[in-house]
């Protein structure tokens, strides 16, 4: 596979399991790994985060959050080739 994304995501959030579902396959689509990480797990990400979850991270930059942005993720990949 080629780069990762990261997924800041909560166990009981509806939201981050859409974004997840719908980015799976678009990961696939574009040889991109994902790793989740549940915020309430992780202190440092909860005081950065709060609320905003879920969010799409591509090493420090942030690519989207609460919902997939397609075309965030697209050019990201066009991006690192």
């Amino acid at each position: 596979m080629g780069d990762r994304l990261t997924v800041l995501s909560r166990g009981w959030c509806h939201l981050c399991d859409e974004l997840l579902d719908a980015l799976r396959p678009l990961a696939r689509e574009l040889e991109l790994a994902i790793d989740v990480i549940d915020v309430d797990a992780h202190p440092e990400f909860e005081a950065a985060y709060g609320e905003r979850v879920p969010v799409v991270l591509a090493g420090d930059r942030e690519l989207c959050h609460y919902r997939l942005d397609i075309e965030a993720i697209r050019a990201y990949r066009r991006k690192i080739g």
